[in-house]
């Protein structure tokens, strides 16, 4: 990343008018919120700029409505929960075929406005200038605070900062201070702890770390393909034949690169991944034909362990294992608690994120110890993959 960013203040915010981009697309269920968590993390910045601002428009998307008014995804459930949080009375602007017409009505409220979901108009998606200027008449300035969402090229992320003068909000700014700290400027050594199912959806996640990281933890079922890689055998255990040769090309750059990649020495094993199933541990090339690995065994959890001890950050990215059914989440649980553990003794900067991490943290209940957990999935992988994030590139200012 080039260039500097600035980040909203008091001072910036002072009587002005702000079109504030949120990520409020959380999990309701019958109208209701069901998991208040990424919500409550911006709360305190909005309360923040309340008092010295002239008004807040937040503006959000839920799902994916294609450029559709679909009730069922409208943002209005969401007024009734930000009245509460912010003690103020928030009003619920409509959708409005056309928006530029929305001037109109906000300017007979004061203080917060919480828009119609911003993905009801067809533009927002395709990144178009009118609907920006839309956005841009109703105020001053515009802050972004959805990292989770500045890997989009959309009207509110990336257009609307042609137009106005654009800062970075305080729950942005804090993600990508923590993603610089693990990986662009990282206390070392580094380490990267990298689960799940797939390598093929971290294939360039995976490139990109062994440049950045000096361990490069691997488990999960993405940890078989590159056992079979290294002629493992793994049974029936969940893997991707075909990408062997390229978890091979991996272990080889990783080589050059001076990067060590730490793979499972023993794994829980059973024929079945069901709740209460017979379960064995086995150490590598021990499995017998119909068992399958499924979670990291003890040996590994030490190993893992070990390498983690060595480290002074940490990169967290993915489960251990199958880890929605016990007891193939122990290593989750068990290394989650290490990485907590040795953060909150000051001896590790660990910063976790993407898909199911986060469940995996709060599995470990360590959500509170670590020194970052992103709520973000695909902008947190593609950070971590060396992309530039377009809501980023478009905050800066060149060198």
């Amino acid at each position: 990343m080039t260039g500097r960013y600035k980040v909203i203040s008091k001072r910036n915010a002072q009587n002005k008018r702000i079109l504030m981009r949120v990520d409020f697309n959380v999990p309701m269920k019958d109208g209701k919120i069901s998991d208040d968590t990424r919500i409550k993390r911006v709360i305190p910045g909005i309360k923040s700029l309340v008092d010295c601002s002239k008004q807040i428009v937040l503006v959000t998307h839920l799902g994916r409505p294609k450029g559709n008014v679909d009730k069922t995804l409208s943002s209005q459930p969401l007024q009734e929960y930000l009245a509460e949080a912010l003690s103020t009375r928030v009003h619920f602007i409509p959708h409005i075929e056309d928006p530029s017409q929305i001037l109109e009505v906000i300017n007979s409220y004061e203080k917060i406005c919480l828009l119609e979901n911003c993905r009801f108009y067809a533009g927002e998606e395709k990144n178009d200038l009118g609907l920006a200027r839309a956005y841009a008449s109703l105020v001053d300035i515009y802050v972004n605070d959805a990292f989770s969402c500045s890997h989009r090229s959309h009207a509110s992320i990336q257009a609307i900062t042609e137009l106005l003068p654009s800062y970075a909000g305080p729950v942005l700014a804090a993600e990508l201070k923590a993603l610089s700290d693990a990986l662009e400027s990282p206390k070392r050594p580094v380490a990267a702890f990298v689960g799940g199912a797939k390598i093929s959806t971290k294939l360039s996640v995976l490139e990109n770390l062994i440049t950045k990281v000096d361990k490069l933890l691997l488990a999960g079922a993405m940890a078989n393909t590159f056992l079979a890689a290294k002629q493992v055998p793994i049974a029936k255990s969940l893997h991707e034949p075909e990408l062997t040769p390229k978890a091979k090309m991996i272990l080889e750059l990783a080589e050059r690169q001076g990067c060590d990649v730490v793979l499972p020495i023993d794994g829980v094993v059973s024929t079945k991944l069901e709740n209460g199933g017979s379960f064995n541990t086995r150490l590598n090339g021990t499995l017998e034909d119909n068992e399958m690995i499924l979670d990291i065994g003890p040996a590994s959890v030490a190993l893992f362990k070990e390498h983690i001890s060595d480290c002074k950050s940490l990169l967290w990215n993915g489960p251990a294992g199958a880890f929605e059914i016990a007891p193939y989440d122990e290593a989750s649980k068990s290394l989650g608690e290490f990485i907590g553990m040795r953060t909150r003794n000051g001896k590790l900067v660990s910063v976790a994120g993407g898909g199911d991490t986060v469940a995996a943290v709060n599995l470990a209940g360590v959500a509170e110890e670590l020194t970052y957990v992103s709520l973000a999935g695909g902008a947190f992988l593609e950070w971590i993959e060396g992309k530039s994030l377009p809501g980023i590139e478009a905050l800066l200012s060149p060198d």
